[in-house]
């Protein structure tokens, strides 16, 4: 599965590039996910997986156009983790 991945997603009133790392430690699975603010300054978050199944960031104090495009990221992670996924587990 690859570890890394960037996706283009609308934020706020713009389009940005959010790039996901995936990491994997004690049998858990987040994203560290970065992209640039307006000023082109890193917002660095974590993403993971709640019990329903939905990747939600771990970070509280996020700027409201990422709490906002939460829904998004998710659809992102779940894009690229199914077409990741090899055809006979699908």
């Amino acid at each position: 599965m690859s570890t890394y991945f960037s996706k283009i997603i609308k934020a706020g009133e713009r389009q940005r590039e959010f790039n996901f790392r995936q990491v994997t430690s004690n049998n858990e699975t987040r994203y560290s996910v970065d992209v640039p603010d307006e000023r082109g300054n890193r917002v660095m978050f974590n993403m993971q997986r709640n019990e329903d199944g939905s990747w939600r960031t771990t970070s509280p104090s996020l700027p409201v156009w990422i709490q906002d495009a939460e829904a998004a990221l998710d659809d992102a992670i779940r894009e690229n983790r199914l077409a990741e996924m090899p055809k006979k587990h699908r």
